[in-house]
C-alpha cells in the first residue's frame, strides 16, 4: 500500500479530482497555503495499492500543468516598507508537487 501526497494548484483541482474519479481513484482534498507566494492549494490524499502507484501519478502528471503567471511579491516583514516598491514578476506556478509514501494499512469505512 502507497499513499500519494499531491500538493497542487488550485485551478488543477478540479479537473484532477474529475479525472480520478473517472479512474475509479478515491482522494481526499485538503485546502492548503502554499509559502512562496501565500496562494491557494489542494493537497490530495489518495490511497492506493502499490501497482496502481504509476497510473496515479500519470493522472497527476496529465492534469496539472505548470505555467507562467504574473504576481507582484508581498512587501517584506520587519523591513522598512517606505522604500519597498512591488514590481510585478513573472513565476511558474502550477504543477504538482507529490509524495509517495509507505503505509501499513488503509481502511475505508
Amino acid at each position: 500500500m502507497k499513499l500519494i501526497v499531491a500538493v497542487i494548484q488550485d485551478q488543477d483541482s478540479n479537473r484532477l479530482s474529475n479525472a480520478l474519479m473517472k479512474q475509479n481513484f478515491r482522494a481526499t482534498k485538503l485546502a492548503s497555503t502554499g509559502g512562496f507566494l501565500r496562494s491557494g492549494n489542494t493537497t490530495f490524499l489518495i490511497g492506493v495499492e502499490d501497482q496502481d502507484v504509476s497510473k496515479v501519478l500519470d493522472i497527476i502528471r496529465d492534469n496539472c500543468r505548470a505555467r507562467e503567471q504574473m504576481v507582484t511579491p508581498v512587501s517584506p516583514l520587519g523591513g522598512n516598507a517606505d522604500t519597498y516598491i512591488p514590481y510585478p514578476v513573472e513565476v511558474e506556478v502550477g504543477g504538482a508537487t507529490v509524495f509517495v509514501l509507505p503505509i501499513e494499512a488503509y481502511h475505508h469505512f
